[in-house]
């Protein structure tokens, strides 16, 4: 997967090497377009790429010298959800594994040298859900956001946990309402259907906050992504209610230790899927 920079100056992608290969073809992107692999922090012109060599001289562009700027013309902006359909197809084509012991115990041990930045960052957050239950996309967006920095080994703070009011505010918040709402119609319609709805969309919100994508577009990635398996999914979301149960349970004092490991859980899912270094299928 791939992000390049337009000559807008606006940042696309990701977006998988074919999809790149087709806006080579039709002049959407030449050899002094700016690239950037999924994983990697470098820039680089598309032309010193050897994959897209071939491509760059099929149409006759000239390798990218000192100075140049990217050219990809404003067109290249992809109608909403074309980067989400890119990578449902290049994760349904490659597959992906979870392991739900290996989410559970990689959460135990993140939660353990975190400890008190997750249970705090995780308290204030369902602190501010259950006085404004509105709020709930925006907080827990925020709280993947902050899980998601620790699992890849980059600087975490407190503050973190409220990026999802500046990073993705609107999407988030639209995430969680209709979500919401859709999973309770099919709730009250018949249980099945919600409960599937559900499972479906487990990685909505850090697939907003993430991947920079709109709601319905996320919405439908994790969906089409966790039908490949769906049951195995499911069984991920259910231990992790069970755990918040159990918290609960505790004297309400431990759902702040569950918190954190059940929402863990579902990021290092999350990460094993749709991260630049995903967990390939057996």
């Amino acid at each position: 997967m791939y992000r390049i920079i337009g000559i807008d100056g606006k940042h696309y992608g990701p977006v998988t090497g074919e999809q790149l290969r087709e806006w080579i073809a039709a002049g959407r992107a030449n050899g002094d377009t700016l690239v950037q692999p999924e994983g990697s922090t470098e820039w680089k012109p598309l032309s010193s790429f050897a994959e897209f060599a071939g491509d760059v001289a099929a149409k006759g562009i000239s390798p990218a010298g000192p100075g140049t700027f990217p050219s990809v013309p404003p067109t290249l902006a992809a109608p909403p959800g074309a980067n989400a359909e890119a990578m449902a197809a290049e994760i349904l084509a490659r597959g992906y594994r979870i392991e739900i012991g290996s989410c559970l115990s990689r959460s135990w041990d993140l939660c353990m040298k975190n400890f008190w930045l997750l249970v705090g960052a995780g308290a204030v957050s369902y602190a501010i859900v259950s006085a404004v239950g509105l709020l709930a996309g925006v907080c827990f967006g925020g709280y993947f956001w902050l899980l998601l920095k620790l699992i890849r080994g980059e600087r975490a703070e407190f503050g973190d946990c409220f990026a999802g009011f500046s990073l993705a505010f609107l999407q988030l918040f639209l995430a969680g309402l209709v979500t919401g709402i859709l999973e309770s119609i099919g709730i009250l319609l018949c249980l099945i259907p919600g409960i599937y709805l559900m499972v479906a969309w487990t990685f909505v919100l850090p697939l907003v906050i993430d991947k920079k994508l709109e709601f319905w577009p996320a919405m439908e990635l994790s969906r089409k992504v966790v039908n490949q398996h769906w049951w195995i999914v499911f069984g991920l979301v259910l231990v992790c209610y069970l755990t918040l149960i159990l918290g609960m349970v505790a004297c309400c004092v431990g759902l702040f230790v569950a918190l954190p490991v059940a929402f863990g859980a579902m990021a290092y899912a999350y990460e094993d899927i749709f991260g630049s270094k995903p967990t390939p299928a057996a």
